[in-house]
């Protein structure tokens, strides 16, 4: 499985370097001079080699080996690089969006609904529920509302306060 780590959004500059929207938690990696992307733009596939990195403004600004000019570089525009997950430290805790994507929420022992997506925000993950009967919720993932997370099994629990899953 590939994870989507950042899109092309345009063009910077004369001389080459494109605007970079980072969706990956390590871009200090990702995105280090030297290393080879790989994307995509509808059914056209780019093989890119950093040359040059730097922040701005939110986004990384980055210029490739194989893009001369401003004119090459507007053809870049709407990429989506792509890239294995990275290996995971031992005991570190954290889970990628796809791996919690289709869990199973239990709830004193029964399955409540499923796990249909992951939402990001400043304060932290969200998890998007639908849950049986066709209604949604939104579960903070914090260890106090969701304790458990079980890969193997496909499942998470949760115990969520008074009145969280009737909003």
């Amino acid at each position: 499985m590939e994870l989507m780590i950042g899109r092309v959004v345009k063009s910077h500059g004369i001389k080459g370097e494109v605007a970079v929207e980072v969706t990956t938690d390590e871009p200090e990696i990702r995105y280090a001079v030297g290393e080879i992307l790989y994307g995509n733009q509808g059914k056209k596939e780019h093989q890119l080699t950093i040359q040059t990195v730097r922040a701005h403004q939110g986004r990384l600004l980055i210029k490739f080996e194989e893009i001369p000019d401003r004119t090459a570089a507007d053809t870049l525009r709407g990429t989506k690089f792509f890239a294995p997950p990275l290996e995971s430290d031992e005991g570190e805790e954290g889970f990628y969006d796809y791996e919690l994507e289709g869990l199973k929420v239990m709830l004193d022992g029964d399955i409540i609904g499923t796990v249909t997506g992951v939402m990001h925000g400043p304060a932290g993950e969200i998890l998007e529920v639908e849950l049986c009967g066709g209604k949604q919720a939104l579960v903070p993932f914090v260890h106090e509302i969701v304790p458990e997370v079980d890969l193997d099994a496909g499942t998470c629990t949760i115990t969520p306060p008074d009145g969280l899953l009737d909003l």
